[in-house]
């Protein structure tokens, strides 16, 4: 059966690839089959394990109960594979929250009881499948979770794909400004393109107030073009990343602390997401609102504690560490 965890507000069902054979979905039993074939199982898979079922569905909720699948493990003993399926159907490179959920899955089957690798198969022709990940089991702050070992980002519109975005120096700090979202508010005039083992724009804003509020991007008027921007094909325009990217919208706090917001490629809104606030930490270093060490992202759905490991003008590696439960 799929059993639904929550990380920081984002819901995620656990399905072993064996129990959608079962109910019909004709997944294989490979992790690379999977992805290489997603088109002819994975709607299959959201439809039949995504939906509200007997539960009653809020007027103001999703059209599905969670963020996505997470299909595996494929084996029994680590490295682990597994896939990452969006409500829309198409698979994702790598999820934060989404690995924090796997690797406390595995722990209460019994499969994980100490640090390994989840390898994370995907479809997407700009970057290398399976994207792996290391995960430690930690305390943070008396809490017990995971540390999540992301490795070192890529900056700028070449990282994530993009094409027609214009460059430029404000200080010494570069910046790429995305035409369609300064179209959508002035404001969100200057982003950081990051990829964390997946494709993020993350616009930088002055001001609180100019973030996104969550409810206003389930509507229509901004969701709308939003999704054109983030989306791949034929949902979206494919502008400025073929492959569609994620986007997330930053300010300032005191501290080493950013305020973020985020919407998802293949998602939409969500109340946090973990490499998103990973993505928002390493551009905020680079736009020198943060230092290096530990960063604190606070989203609508929870704080995400974020390790820089910098060297000089590098980022080496970033970690983040995430918790998760059983949603009842």
């Amino acid at each position: 059966m799929t059993v639904f965890y929550d990380a920081r507000g984002n819901i995620y069902g656990v399905v072993n690839p064996a129990y959608l054979r079962s109910q019909g979905v004709a997944v294989p039993d490979t992790a690379g089959l999977a992805a290489s074939t997603r088109e002819a199982w994975a709607s299959s898979a959201i439809v039949s394990e995504c939906g509200w079922g007997t539960l009653p569905h809020p007027a103001d909720a999703k059209p599905h109960r969670c963020d996505g699948l997470l299909v595996g493990p494929f084996q029994a003993a680590p490295p682990f594979d597994l896939l990452i399926v969006n409500t829309d159907g198409s698979l994702a490179e790598r999820s934060g929250n989404g690995l924090t959920i796997f690797a406390q899955a595995l722990t209460d089957q019994g499969l994980m009881t100490q640090g390994c690798e989840l390898r994370v198969h995907h479809d997407k022709a700009d970057a290398a499948s399976p994207v792996a990940t290391t995960v430690e089991p930690a305390m943070y702050a008396q809490v017990p979770g995971f540390w999540l070992t992301l490795g070192q980002p890529q900056f700028g519109p070449l990282a994530v794909g993009a094409v027609g975005v214009e460059r430029a120096l404000v200080g010494r700090h570069e910046f790429s400004h995305v035409a369609a979202l300064a179209a959508i508010n002035p404001q969100w005039a200057r982003s950081q393109c990051v990829r964390v083992g997946n494709p993020h724009c993350v616009t930088l804003v002055e001001q609180v107030s100019a973030l996104p509020d969550n409810q206003a991007m389930h509507q229509p008027a901004l969701f709308n073009p939003l999704q054109a921007i983030a989306f791949a094909p034929p949902a979206g325009s494919g502008q400025p990343c073929a492959a569609g990217i994620n986007l997330q919208w930053a300010a300032r706090a005191s501290g080493n602390r950013v305020i973020a917001r985020v919407f998802e490629r293949g998602e939409g809104p969500t109340a946090s997401s973990g490499t998103s606030a990973t993505a928002v930490a390493c551009a905020a270093w680079r736009a020198g609102w943060v230092e290096g060490g530990e960063v604190t992202v606070v989203m609508p759905g929870g704080t995400a504690p974020v390790r820089l490991q910098v060297q000089g003008e590098i980022v080496l590696n970033v970690s983040l560490f995430g918790t998760a439960r059983p949603q009842t």
